[in-house]
């Protein structure tokens, strides 16, 4: 049995809670196939407005509830939900805050026009995640991150909560997917995401415009191992991955992903 037992899945979509797209099956089918064979799992997302809370029956957990996290001098609220694939044997723990996510859509707004503060939004869904692993008192070995919306995570787990005990050890794989975001980030957004324990430094390579590109190259600089999960991505990241000298999972058929994806994880975690 390899060592890397306990496996964390950030992503931005899972299905049925979202309509179907690759990212949102890769992120329904994947945690089932690898808590099958044999790992333990724990799978978050984002709490977006368009899931209907009643039908999909999630439900608050107050003991996770009622941290504030502050992002650009304002104090957000973070809300902890969860629910159950039944099929899958499957817990999903959602991200939600009034500001971000209640009563809004996932990252287009109902006109079809890219959220202003998106970027806030990813800083938060990130910090919220690893905060609520914290309260669960879990260590995860590997952390899977899922989409863009993810990419701050192998950042602020590799620097400003690398002495927690729960990511003192975590392995931290990044998938890179066709979807990107055309809008970028405000040039604030370095000085939004710091947190105690990140120097400007280590975000230096965040230089305006802050595009796709760059924040996705940003978690390339702090993720373990990198999987392209799309056949198409942008390319001038993936050469960045493979430039990298990481460990590099190369597209794989839907049928295969699973096996391969497995035997990453092992491959990322024996990795110096």
């Amino acid at each position: 049995m390899t060592k890397a037992n306990k496996v964390l899945f950030i992503t931005q979509e899972i299905t049925p809670y979202v309509s179907e797209s690759e990212m949102a099956l890769v992120g329904r089918n994947l945690p089932q196939a690898i808590q099958e064979k044999g790992r333990e799992i724990r799978t978050f997302m984002p709490k977006w407005g368009n899931i209907n809370e009643r039908r999909n029956q999630l439900h608050e957990v107050i003991r996770l509830s009622g941290m504030n996290l502050i992002i650009d001098d304002t104090d957000h609220p973070l809300i902890i939900k969860v629910a159950s694939i039944q099929s899958a044997r499957m817990q999903v723990y959602f991200i939600d805050n009034d500001d971000y996510f209640q009563n809004r859509l996932q990252i287009l707004d109902e006109n079809g026009v890219e959220y202003e503060d998106n970027d806030a939004r990813a800083i938060f869904y990130a910090r919220g995640v690893l905060e609520t692993v914290k309260k669960l008192r879990w260590c995860p070995d590997v952390i899977h991150c899922h989409g863009w919306m993810t990419a701050l995570a192998p950042l602020y787990i590799k620097k400003a909560y690398k002495d927690e005990p729960s990511f003192r050890s975590s392995k931290v794989v990044f998938s890179l997917y066709e979807e990107d975001f055309k809008q970028p980030f405000h040039p604030d957004f370095p000085a939004k995401l710091m947190l105690k324990g990140i120097a400007k430094k280590d975000v230096a390579n965040l230089k305006t415009p802050i595009d796709y590109a760059s924040v996705c190259k940003l978690a390339i600089d702090y993720a373990d191992g990198v999987i392209q999960q799309s056949q198409y991505v942008n390319e001038e990241v993936m050469e960045y991955a493979r430039q990298s000298g990481k460990p590099i999972l190369e597209y794989q058929a839907p049928e295969a992903f699973a096996d391969a994806c497995n035997a990453f994880y092992d491959k990322v975690w024996e990795t110096e």
